[in-house]
């Protein structure tokens, strides 16, 4: 899987701690730098096409058709994608950026797949938050991309924030069910220290959010989408059937993946973790002067940070991902991966939550995934059964 970091925006959310600049001043030079950097660490992945590649961010919709371009021409010239293949291409999008130009260039890219970040189609909610469209805007972003002739569509919805009232947040689910998207996911707002919202809420300016809140639209979440025929595939993702998120999933499940671009982490699919330095101007004026694996790996801090999992850390992220998913925990592919100890070792601390009525364990007796209770604990049940 390959992730390529667009680190820039034209405004900063109020609630965003990814790394991201407004300044686009250094754009050229980061996308560049991009470029370099997929020639050089293409052996991180295996041969052959990548099963998905995925357009992140910031906002990777503010890219122009030409440089759209070059980026493909550099994926295919390292075998990165391959036309013929069955690859799945997902580009992020803000409203705002999908006029008719910018529309008609992502339809005539490879892109395959558009997730919009709408947030919510309500004015006093995006003002909240900061976001640069407008409530119609985020109205018509799917009408005109699906137009456009985009089958797969996933848009993103924030729940529980301080101006979402019950009565918005059900109309922001039935706008977007009516809508006919194939894929939503939809997050709690979360107040994180170093952002616009956090420095308001620590001042006081505005209350923090409500746990009771998030429970309550959290069930409205739920019982909307299964209701329209949406499969809860994971906490935070709803999909159509044969339409959920194929590189999220790998996430989930463990598989390698190469991430590209100021503040991008990859991992080996085993036990590395590397995660790139979230400094559009470093990045940008250190990558032109690499020019294979050993110089990158010398690079050290300059570029990059790693770190080395242990087998506890494997083990726990895969308990921590594998409950988050509907298909839950398998207990032969646990023994698998790990030793039988471990096996041993979740099937004791996870009965106790069998029995509470919070996670179930299906009738062949070797998987083991929430109940609809249980979701709303899933990081206490998790914690519970850490190594």
């Amino acid at each position: 899987m390959l992730y390529l970091h667009i680190p820039f925006c034209k405004q900063a959310c109020s609630y965003c701690n990814f790394h991201f600049s407004t300044n686009l001043k250094g754009r050229g030079g980061v996308l560049v730098a991009m470029e370099r950097e997929l020639i050089v660490r293409r052996q991180e992945l295996p041969e052959g096409p990548a099963p998905t590649i995925y357009f992140g961010g910031g906002t990777p919709s503010l890219l122009t058709g030409e440089e759209l371009s070059r980026l493909f021409g550099v994926l295919k010239d390292e075998g990165y994608w391959d036309p013929a293949a069955d690859t799945e291409i997902t580009l992020e999008a803000n409203p705002d950026d999908l006029d008719a130009e910018t529309i008609a260039v992502l339809a005539d890219s490879p892109v395959n797949r558009l997730s919009i970040g709408i947030q919510s189609f309500d004015a006093e909610d995006l003002r909240f938050m900061n976001r640069a469209h407008s409530a119609r805007e985020a109205l018509t972003a799917v009408e005109k991309v699906r137009a456009a002739g985009f089958g797969n569509l996933s848009i993103d919805l924030i729940y529980g924030g301080q101006t979402t009232s019950d009565a918005t947040w059900l109309e922001n689910l039935r706008i977007a069910t009516d809508l006919g998207v194939q894929h939503i996911a939809s997050y709690a707002l979360t107040v994180e220290p170093r952002t616009a919202l956090g420095h308001r809420v620590a001042a006081g300016a505005v209350p923090d959010t409500d746990d009771d809140k998030f429970a309550r639209q959290f069930n409205m979440l739920i019982d909307h989408l299964t209701g329209a025929g949406f499969e809860h595939y994971e906490i935070s993702n709803f999909a159509l059937p044969g339409h959920r998120s194929r590189h999220n999933s790998g996430y989930w499940t463990g598989q390698s993946y190469l991430g590209v671009g100021p503040g991008a982490h990859s991992f080996d699919g085993a036990m590395r973790r590397r995660w790139n330095v979230s400094n559009n101007a470093r990045y940008a004026r250190v990558w032109p002067d690499i020019r294979n694996a050993a110089g990158f790996v010398a690079s050290g801090p300059l570029l990059y940070e790693e770190e080395i999992l242990t087998p506890r850390d494997r083990y726990n992220e895969y308990v921590m991902t594998g409950l988050r998913r509907s298909e839950g925990i398998d207990l032969v592919d646990l023994t698998d991966r790990f030793r039988q100890d471990m096996a041993e070792h979740f099937l004791r601390e996870i009965t106790p939550f069998v029995a509470a009525g919070t996670v179930a364990r299906l009738v062949d007796g070797r998987q083991f995934c929430l109940t609809r209770s249980g979701l709303a604990v899933a990081d206490g049940v998790a914690a519970a059964v850490f190594a």
